[in-house]
């Protein structure tokens, strides 16, 4: 039976936005990156109430759709715990469907705000497996969870009737290593840009971003000079590059300049990762362009603390 919380209970939550693929590592390879949504969740006596400030706060619904609220429900029912009611309150600093993980911080927020509620009975891996079914990969929302980098992984059972198993193990990144994001005043839908990938790739493709897939571990932990070749990638870049002109022409322009710059996600922001700053001159000519320049450290993992009222 479960257990029910006390009224005036309240979680605060600081969840980093993330970079997933890396260029090559698709659906694999996922970074913490420092923009922050902080999430406050208190247990009321009845009902649910839901604000929104900064990103998405004209769009995001105020009810249990949200996915927040529909994480921490997630959250809840898995530390078998109930509430009588709920205020959510959402600070969002990611921007909205722009390739930095906004959605998998939302329920990673959700889960983890409801995890502290109940006594932070949920491991992290039990953690990153209930934030990662929203999305159904693993790769943004376990960076979020551990910070750095992450290989991450879904195991699919066999047997057609139990839900994928996520995993993720964290990679330590190069102190030098900073991340700085190009990005549109447009949305990508991860959904759409996904149909624009083929059903089937080439071996020469495949074994082409196995390799760049091992070379991005690598460089990401220890060798940074390689981190140009390390974002090379044929499985996804290349097919996007039609609907998201804009990001693909940035892409191309870094590169051509010797900057590791790849598709953020399923975009549209260009990320570029340096070991030294990008060129001033580049920068203003991207807000010239009318992209939002972000240059953010490397983040660490999610942080929750309990308060009472």
């Amino acid at each position: 039976m479960a257990i029910d919380l006390e009224v005036g209970l309240r979680a605060r939550v600081t969840v980093p936005g993330s970079s997933a693929n890396l260029g090559p590592g698709f659906d694999t390879l996922g970074l913490a990156v420092g923009i922050y949504d902080t999430v406050e969740v208190e247990v009321t006596s009845s009902g649910l109430e839901v604000e929104v400030v900064g990103e998405g706060a004209d769009d995001l619904p105020r009810d249990s759709s949200h996915l927040v609220v529909k994480a921490i429900n997630s959250g809840l029912h898995a530390a078998d715990v109930h509430v009588p009611g709920l205020k959510v309150t959402c600070h969002n600093n990611i921007p909205q469907s722009r390739g930095l993980g906004s959605s998998a911080a939302a329920a990673v927020a959700g889960v983890v705000a409801a995890n502290t509620l109940a006594g932070d009975p949920l491991s992290t891996d039990e953690v990153i497996q209930l934030s990662s079914a929203f999305e159904g990969h693993p790769d943004n929302a376990a960076a979020s969870v551990v910070g750095g980098a992450v290989v991450s992984w879904t195991d699919i059972p066999v047997d057609g009737v139990s839900q994928p198993e996520y995993r993720a193990v964290p990679l330590t990144v190069h102190k030098d290593i900073k991340a700085t994001a190009l990005v549109p005043d447009f949305h990508a839908s991860t959904n759409a840009v996904r149909k624009v990938l083929p059903s089937h790739v080439t071996h020469t493709d495949a074994r082409f971003n196995v390799s760049r897939t091992a070379v991005m571990t690598v460089a990401i932990q220890t060798h940074p000079q390689f981190l140009w070749e390390g974002t090379r990638d044929r499985l996804h870049q290349p097919y996007r590059a039609d609907v998201l002109p804009v990001t693909a022409e940035w892409i191309n322009r870094l590169r051509n300049r010797g900057y590791a710059a790849y598709l953020s996600g399923a975009g549209p922001t260009a990320m570029v990762l340096s070991t030294e700053p990008v060129d001033p001159k580049i920068l203003d000519s991207a807000r010239d362009d009318g992209l939002r320049v972000l240059e953010l450290d490397v983040a660490g993992p999610i942080t929750a603390e309990l308060l009472r009222v």
